[in-house]
């Protein structure tokens, strides 16, 4: 008999570590090999971790909830023999309840790096959480970690930032010897609900976007009667011949995609050492689920004629909306866009998709009345939003980029699309 060791599997290129979020097995159950084993969730995907070996489940190391390193120990079976202990791991599985989609990454051996705290002890700091300390200038030996033996966490080093730490800080007093105090809920007139780890994820992504860049916003309102006009004619149409609905969105991508090209610095990202301007466009397309929201990526976004594009938009959506994408369907992004209109919104000023300059936002088609060549008519209008990064945008070239797409898409006609 001998032990194996279950780790932390490696799901996507730039994946650093995952929260364990559902055990699907308990100490001292049998498991079979490939039999899935647990629920992995990181910030670009879920996943169903199937058991490599099969033996007897013997400890669990790592409760639900608790985020680790690739390559950290998740669990211990006890197999028949040293041969079954060396065996390979088996990669992740698409998850029966989650339904997210198979990768084929293998565990990866963590390094583990580490930090003083302020009690002068050694804290284990995540390669993902020294980064983000590195990227706002935070000694990450100077913070008092919250984590389990006193670990570094990302809520330490964003607490860091929004109480304006810097590099040089003096050295954090030790912890108190009381635990804080638990949150205090009126069980007759409050709920308290539990975040779930892609809620926690999303907060933190979003707090650290409003820490990293100064955001701007602004408005336009767009005449799009010609393009309601052409869809409402052909959208019938168009599902028989291709069986995919056609909705304004691939309209509005096709358009997008040619302004940026005209407006490289909106398809951008900072660093450091200066502006990095992609000559690609990888538009990430913001979809809404039940439990909060995630972006798949379309590639090549600029490169697609109009059917593919429709018929690649309704995949991505559909496969986000089932919990089905894979790693890299959210990954490489260089531009987001929200259909925010879909929930009735009218105006909206959205948050930055970091390391992004810029995002937008497609309003409610609403009938408005407005005034043509002095007479009053009755037109199909939308509003465009964008938020941007001002460090990369000033207000003038946000507002001339939003006029170009105003322009574009009042002027559109049938031969506007790229086939």
């Amino acid at each position: 008999m001998g032990l194996a060791q279950i780790k932390m599997p490696q799901l996507g290129e730039s994946v650093t570590e995952g929260t364990v979020d559902k055990w699907l097995k308990h100490e001292g159950d049998l498991v079979k090999r490939d039999e899935p084993l647990v629920e992995v969730v990181t910030d670009k995907v879920n996943a169903e971790i199937p058991s490599p070996f099969e033996g007897k489940l013997v400890k669990i190391t790592v409760t639900e909830g608790e985020t680790v390193s690739v390559g950290a120990v998740l669990a211990q079976i006890e197999v028949k023999d040293a041969a079954g202990a060396a065996a390979p791991p088996a990669p992740a599985k698409p998850a029966r309840e989650t339904g997210a989609a198979r990768t084929e990454a293998p565990p990866a051996p963590a390094v583990a790096a580490t930090a003083e705290n302020g009690g002068g002890e050694r804290a284990r700091l995540s390669p993902a959480v020294r980064k983000l300390a590195a990227e706002h200038g935070i000694d990450a030996g100077s913070l008092r970690g919250s984590g389990m033996g006193g670990r570094v966490t990302r809520d330490d080093v964003l607490a860091a930032v929004g109480g304006g730490q810097a590099a040089a800080a003096a050295p954090v007093a030790p912890p108190p010897a009381t635990a804080p105090a638990p949150t205090r809920v009126d069980g007759t007139r409050e709920e308290l609900v539990k975040l779930s780890v892609m809620r926690r994820s999303i907060a933190e992504h979003m707090v650290r976007s409003l820490a990293t860049s100064p955001h701007a916003w602004t408005l336009q309102e767009i005449d799009i009667t010609n393009l309601v006009r052409y869809r409402e004619a052909e959208k019938e149409n168009f599902k028989q011949r291709h069986g995919v609905a056609l909705t304004y969105l691939p309209f509005v991508v096709q358009v997008l995609c040619e302004v940026l090209k005209q407006y490289p610095w909106l398809n951008s990202t900072w660093t450091a050492d200066g502006v990095i301007l992609k000559r690609y466009i990888n538009l990430g397309i913001a979809v809404s689920i039940p439990d909060g929201l995630i972006v798949p990526v379309l590639k090549d976004a600029d490169q697609r004629g109009f059917t593919d594009l429709v018929k690649t938009l309704n995949d991505l959506i559909e496969r986000a909306r089932n919990k089905q994408l894979k790693p890299e369907d959210v990954q490489a992004g260089t531009f987001t866009l929200n259909n925010t209109g879909a929930t009735g919104s009218v105006a909206s000023q959205p948050i930055i998709n970091q390391p992004q300059a810029a995002i937008l936002t497609t309003e409610s088609i609403v009938k408005r009345p407005v005034v043509i060549n002095d007479a009053i008519a009755v037109r199909q209008m939308m509003n465009m939003c964008l938020s941007f990064d001002h460090r990369i945008v000033d207000g003038m070239m946000a507002g001339q980029f939003l006029g170009t797409m105003k322009k574009r898409l009042e002027e559109w006609t049938p031969g506007s699309i790229r086939l």
